[in-house]
């Protein structure tokens, strides 16, 4: 099974899929707008990912009429949204953690207080008086 980023396909090939020219596909490598994998002499090798991108863009272009410029920066911002997306996922992972750790520390707390005293509300007054023998 071949992953959606693993890079297989070379530019012919690539261009014949996305039914788009290889000069295309090197005019948006250049851009920026399309950064396909590397073969060891330096060849454009595209992955599934690559051609998902592909069509986006020429979905944006065509369709919405938003130009090369353009398409450069919306897909910067998603890669943007999506790295946020996964730094949140992970930070909420962290704070999941550190919450159960918190009720760990204060449920070990709790068991380790001796029984004959007693926790108090904040500003609770209490008064003792011993009693007389």
């Amino acid at each position: 099974m071949i992953e959606d980023d693993q890079p297989v396909f070379v530019i012919s090939v690539a261009a014949q899929l996305a039914g788009m020219h290889p000069q295309t596909l090197r005019q948006y490598d250049r851009l920026g707008l399309v950064t396909p994998g590397r073969s060891g002499g330096g060849g454009r090798r595209y992955s599934a990912r690559d051609f998902a991108l592909l069509r986006e863009v020429q979905r944006l272009s065509q369709e919405d009429g938003v130009n090369l410029a353009g398409i450069k920066r919306i897909i910067e911002l998603e890669n943007h949204v999506t790295a946020l997306q996964e730094r949140v996922t992970e930070l909420v992972t962290e704070l999941d953690r550190a919450r159960a750790s918190v009720a760990s520390a204060r449920q070990d707390v709790a068991q380790s207080m001796r029984r004959d005293l007693v926790p108090l509300r904040d500003n609770a007054l209490v008064v003792w008086r011993p009693t007389r023998r």
